[in-house]
């Protein structure tokens, strides 16, 4: 992927910002009644803010992509956690058998010991991410500056290769009020996912295939994981549930495409 200059991202007030303006008035009004009633919106706001960090689909604390943002009613393939020297070959392969186009959200850590993966990646035509340097469950809840550093030494290991990810995925989906800013800076969109197997990273594999297509809707961006399962059994038995999943897609007449095309920007 060329590096092309990018437009700087508009602001946007963010849900959490408003809500928090009117909550903030409302409080106001309350309190020459009740100062206890003026805490029940108060305390609603922070409720709504514990609770909104989990939700990988809702554009609170900023905005966030996890569908088709076009009118497309095709569905997007996108793998997270890689590269993997097990499970990324698999899944070129398999995505070349079917001419589907990827979008691979890798962790930057890995990608630094797999520059030949990532290569593979490119050549194939798909597009990678921002999955964060080494994949901590708890960023959400480290600094700002600690947040802004794991970001953007994934994209300055990747830059090295010629890629230039436009798009991040926070791991396990969780935001906060910093990625905001921290996203704004570095130009990038959060991009998340609508429909996912809760594979728990490739541990639980058993009917993968099915898992995913009974809740699949048009427009949903996918959820898969490019990582390595426990034992060689299950590799094998992830790979067919895979590949199950990609014919299935067939059969059912879903459309793969591009996640760039699904979300009208580039990735």
């Amino acid at each position: 992927m060329k590096k092309t200059a990018r437009k700087p991202l508009k602001f946007i007030y963010s849900q959490a910002e408003k809500l928090a303006a009117i909550t903030f008035l409302i409080t106001i009004a309350l309190f020459g009644i009740s100062s206890w009633l003026a805490l029940i919106p108060l305390l609603l706001f922070l409720l709504l803010c514990s609770i909104a960090p989990f939700c990988p689909q809702w554009s609170f604390f900023l905005p966030i992509i996890s569908k088709s943002i076009t009118g497309s009613k095709g569905v997007a393939l996108t793998f997270d956690d890689g590269p993997s020297p097990i499970t990324t070959p698999i899944l070129l392969h398999l995505l070349k058998s079917y001419n589907y186009k990827a979008t691979f959200f890798v962790i930057g850590r890995k990608a630094e010991k797999h520059p030949d993966l990532i290569a593979d990646i490119i050549a194939d035509g798909h597009t990678i991410g921002n999955h964060s340097w080494q994949h901590d469950n708890l960023l959400m809840l480290r600094s700002r500056k600690r947040l802004k550093k794991d970001i953007k030494k994934t994209q300055a290991t990747l830059e090295t290769y010629g890629v230039l990810p436009l798009v991040f995925r926070p791991p396990v989906g969780i935001t906060n009020p910093l990625l905001k800013a921290v996203l704004r800076e570095e130009q990038l969109l959060a991009v998340t996912f609508s429909c996912r197997a809760f594979d728990y990273g490739n541990r639980k594999i058993a009917n993968l295939a099915e898992r995913i297509t009974s809740k699949l809707k048009p427009g949903n961006i996918i959820l898969l994981h490019d990582i390595e399962p426990e034992t060689e059994d299950a590799v094998q038995e992830w790979k067919k549930e895979i590949n199950i999943l990609f014919a299935t897609l067939v059969k059912e007449g879903y459309e793969v495409l591009p996640l760039e095309q699904l979300i009208g920007s580039g990735v």
